[in-house]
């Protein structure tokens, strides 16, 4: 498998997010935001995507210079419409506004409209670990998963993010689908002729299946949890979709938009574009920074040292990404063949060399 230098691939994305339109301080920021996938080791919704972001932007449904602009706030909470931008760039941008209520009143809550894809939802809620904050980011997605008992797909993948600042040791970083996996992970399946664990998919009359294709062919994901749990994940991602969409006036359950671009948005929406939800909340609003840091080196330090099984160690939300991270960026981001073969395609339609 190839591998990519992450200022290599960087350059790369930012020009070609400068070709499609973008301003400079979006193309920058919208490759940072992407790229935080990549480094992490979240491979699915790294620059394995760009070529479906110019895809969409082809078809009309990515506006490359949004003007993104809160529609509705208090002291504590806001609106952001995302003009139809890049979620790699409303995103940040929504949750700063959160970070900037939270700096003023304690806690920031965004609700966001009119937005599109926003890559990891981990990268948005570790923007708030700078400033002593605990970070949450949370979006819906395109419905790809049935709810339990449900052969109709109606609700995404609508992830969970929270990070929390620690003092010596790393920061707490909970980054997870409320599936039992992600859409992207199936999509690696299909790419390496693989067949999917047990409990990930089911056909379209609801039968389990290990076909990777299976949600190609009228299937759907299933929620987190399993055969005896999955009403959990229901709930979780339902919730996610309720704040991201239901709050802010974005489409919601079957109505939100679909990422791959041969496929059309619903003829009759119910609200604008993809939704999102971002949240801040200062430390010191509950307890001295330091003190509350110092505690979570504990509370960390205390779970690693559990006894685990052999052959096992107990690990920190956070911890296997930013292993990766700190080897994809010495040994390079490793990128399989058809991803590479996409993004040669799309420097050629745009005269940039990869």
């Amino acid at each position: 498998m190839p591998t990519f230098a992450y200022n290599e691939l960087f350059a790369f994305t930012e020009r070609v997010f400068q070709a499609i339109g973008c301003p400079e301080a979006d193309a920058t920021l919208a490759t940072e935001t992407l790229l935080a996938a990549d480094l992490r080791g979240v491979d699915s919704h790294g620059v394995a995507r760009l070529v479906g972001y110019v895809r969409l932007w082809e078809a009309g449904r990515i506006n490359a210079a949004p003007r993104v602009a809160v529609s509705y706030e208090t002291p504590s909470t806001a609106v952001v419409d995302g003009d139809g931008g890049l979620g790699l760039v409303v995103g940040p941008r929504a949750m700063r506004v959160a970070i900037e209520k939270a700096q003023q009143v304690g806690t920031g809550w965004v609700s966001v409209k009119n937005s599109n894809h926003f890559g990891i939802a981990g990268y948005h809620a570790m923007l708030a670990l700078a400033h002593d904050m605990i970070g949450v980011a949370m979006t819906n997605a395109s419905p790809l998963v049935a709810p339990t008992y449900s052969l109709d797909r109606l609700l995404g993948t609508n992830p969970i993010a929270v990070a929390v600042p620690a003092g010596e040791q790393p920061d707490f970083v909970l980054d997870m689908a409320t599936t039992t996996a992600a859409n992207g992970k199936l999509e690696i399946a299909q790419r390496k002729g693989l067949p999917l664990p047990e409990g990930w998919a089911q056909t379209a009359d609801g039968r389990p299946s290990t076909d990777a294709n299976a949600v190609k062919d009228g299937g759907a994901l299933l929620p987190l949890g399993g055969a005896t749990g999955s009403h959990k994940g229901y709930g979780l991602g339902a919730v996610v979709d309720i704040f991201s969409a239901v709050l802010s006036g974005a489409n919601y359950g079957p109505w939100v938009p679909p990422f791959v671009a041969f496929l059309q948005p619903s003829a009759n929406p119910v609200g604008q574009g993809l939704g999102h939800f971002f949240g801040a909340m200062r430390v010191d609003a509950f307890r001295p920074a330091d003190e509350f840091k110092a505690h979570m080196d504990n509370w960390i330090t205390t779970f690693r040292q559990a006894h685990a099984v052999e052959g096992k160690q107990v690990l920190i939300p956070g911890d296997p990404e930013r292993d990766t991270a700190a080897h994809r960026l010495l040994d390079g981001i490793p990128l399989l063949d058809a991803v590479v073969q996409d993004l040669q395609g799309v420097g050629v339609k745009f005269g940039v060399k990869l």
